[in-house]
């Protein structure tokens, strides 16, 4: 089975900040979970080079654009590896391979007669690179800018426009019988109502600037930065060759996405594909903002979350453990220095850090680091194994529907019930009264452990990664094949050393 997710590619016009790690830590979470699966996985990430915002940025630094974009784009690159993300392609919009692409899924459009010639007059915010209309726009001092205050500019110029008109009923019945496919439940409703509000046909190549992908065959104009890098997703699958093996393995794909740019992946886009005899995509899911300790974050505030500073501070799996523990994937939240100490105590330090390092250490000093199976089970340790039972259910539902923060809370909660177990059956006493029966206790224990461990392994890879070496397990057996079953082999365990240390709060 075949799985391909998206980051949206990064605009290559400022440094990497908090809010690009956010995302890409989240695919990369759906990425591994998957693979834990045993999907073969595509997960793509990249940079989107192109636009009138990246040409003026090139020319106030007195750069040629694309020495602008190379020397910015590796920022968004090396972050990748920084966050222990596992991507399999970073690709950048300025490559020989993606210009191909964009000008092959052109001329498809071109060819399906979605595409015509005329003059625009309208009103774009080259921060948003968005074009809008004057309902969609706010009067602050006689002076009209968007919602979220971008200035726009009033132009006209000579524009090829694409027939999105041509797909209000398309898109609505897609929609309509496809409601999971748009995520969260209320971004699906802002898109449906966006769209039954009636769409226009959409301006997409420009002759004011000249830093993007030319038009085919005519040079004036070249592409409107959104349908350049829209493209991208088809790029990294081998298009325009439709009938290659990665193409038909991989479409349609799994884009994640900031709430700011929902319509041009969930309104454009499918109808880009639509009219170019593509399948949409098999789903969108768009995550909140954060705030930084309750303030709205901007350059001008100077409260950007630099992701090296703060991992710096707090660890990197630390702060991918806040990130998604903290507030449901997909509503607004509040990054706090507080915030992130309280959470990191109480879960990874105290319940699971503490009960790995309590119990390994009892087996390595009184079991000769070693426990053998034993199934002789008392009607508490079949109470625990059902609640695993039932944890690993409703985690896999959650991961299923990108309910991150509650499958995480699956795995915490059961790591507290196998504390309360721990203190309840004593094993420390059983080891003067029981032995057999501590073992028993202590071989349950060891299989929530692990198990929980791997349930953890998409949010924290690298801590999860040396607590699976205490057990010396074999890394074909880390998944969730057999999962429910328990080891029925002798488990063996290594001196643990703290892995998560307490943050002082």
């Amino acid at each position: 089975m075949n799985y391909f997710i998206t980051t949206p590619i990064y605009y290559t016009n400022d440094k990497p900040h908090i809010g690009h790690a956010y995302t890409t830590i989240s695919c990369d979470i759906i990425s591994r979970y998957n693979k834990l699966l045993n999907k073969n996985v595509l997960f793509l990430t990249g940079t989107d080079e192109h636009g009138q915002k990246v040409e003026k940025a090139a020319k106030d630094s007195k750069i040629d654009p694309k020495q602008f974009v190379d020397k910015l784009s590796i920022n968004f690159e090396k972050l990748v590896t920084f966050l222990d993300c596992d991507a399999d392609d970073f690709i950048r919009t300025t490559e020989e391979r993606h210009i191909i692409a964009a000008q092959s899924f052109w001329n498809k459009l071109l060819k399906n007669d979605q595409i015509y010639l005329s003059d625009y007059e309208g009103w774009y915010s080259v921060r948003d690179e968005a074009f809008y209309q004057e309902s969609e726009l706010v009067n602050i001092n006689g002076k009209l800018q968007t919602k979220l205050g971008a200035p726009v500019d009033l132009i006209k110029e000579e524009s090829y426009f694409f027939k999105l008109s041509n797909y209000e009923e398309r898109l609505i019945n897609f929609y309509e019988k496809n409601p999971n496919i748009i995520s969260p439940k209320s971004r699906y409703n802002e898109v449906l109502s966006f769209i039954k509000n009636g769409l226009k046909d959409l301006s997409i190549s420009r002759t004011t600037f000249k830093w993007g992908v030319q038009v085919p065959n005519n040079p004036k104009h070249v592409m409107y930065v959104w349908i350049d890098a829209l493209c991208n997703y088809l790029t990294a699958i081998d298009y325009p060759n439709t009938e290659s093996q990665k193409f038909k393995n991989y479409w349609p794909a799994t884009h994640i996405v900031g709430k700011d740019i929902l319509r041009f992946h969930a309104v454009y886009w499918p109808a880009f594909l639509m009219a170019a005899d593509l399948e949409p995509p098999k789903k969108i899911f768009a995550h909140g903002w954060w705030t930084n300790e309750g303030q709205k974050i901007s350059k001008s505030l100077g409260n950007v979350i630099d992701p090296y500073l703060i991992v710096q501070e707090f660890g990197l799996d630390q702060i991918r453990y806040f990130l998604f523990s903290e507030v449901p994937f997909g509503n607004d939240g509040d990054f706090s220095k507080k915030a992130i100490s309280k959470r990191v105590n109480a879960d990874l330090s105290n319940n699971y850090g503490n009960l790995i390092q309590r119990i390994l250490s009892f087996i390595v000093n009184n079991c000769n680091s070693s426990i053998k199976p034993s199934f002789d089970f008392t009607e508490d340790d079949k109470n625990l194994l059902n609640n695993f039972s039932d944890k690993y259910k409703n985690y896999l539902n959650y991961m299923n529907n990108f309910q991150i923060d509650r499958a995480i809370k699956s795995v915490m909660e059961l790591l507290s019930n196998t504390n309360a177990y721990v203190d309840s059956q004593a094993p420390w006493s059983l080891k003067k009264t029981n032995h057999q029966r501590m073992n028993v206790v202590l071989f349950i224990i060891l299989n929530i452990i692990i198990k929980s461990t791997i349930m953890l392994i998409p949010i924290i890879p690298s801590s999860t990664s040396k607590v699976l070496s205490y057990f010396n397990i074999q890394k074909k057996l880390i998944g969730f094949q057999n999962f429910e079953d328990l080891v029925d082999y002798e488990i063996t365990v290594n001196k643990p050393k703290p892995i998560f240390p307490r943050i002082d709060e």
